[in-house]
């Protein structure tokens, strides 16, 4: 069932890509490792603003860190690297090709989204 939500995420992203430069969708979830209590905040934090153009991703000006984790399709880590809070761009390796799970993860909120290469 993953998998499948995790493909027609990744059809209806590229279906709806009209430049070069693309926004990429995220869904905001809490990282499952975190500890349960009354740290964490009842409402989600809003998503990053991250495009990507070829093999390069661009932050807004103004972000927190990150963690980047690049998945494939079998849910396998292929990729991983820390963006810091004044990173703008990030260059993908470009050995990678095919329809990738990206996640950035700031604390406990993970921030999930789908990218083509």
């Amino acid at each position: 069932m993953k998998k499948l939500l995790f493909m027609i995420m990744c059809a209806f992203a590229m279906s709806t890509s009209l430049y070069a430069r693309e926004l990429i969708t995220f869904t905001v979830s809490i990282d499952d490792n975190s500890p349960v209590g009354n740290g964490q905040p009842k409402s989600p934090t809003d998503p990053p603003t991250v495009y990507i153009e070829d093999y390069t991703l661009t932050f807004e000006n103004y972000h927190p860190a990150y963690v980047l984790v690049l998945k494939d399709e079998n849910g396998i880590v292929v990729y991983t690297t820390v963006v810091n809070s004044t990173q703008t761009q990030v260059v993908l390796p470009s050995t990678l090709s095919g329809d990738y799970e990206i996640e950035l993860i700031m604390g406990y909120w993970k921030f999930i989204g789908c990218v083509g290469l």
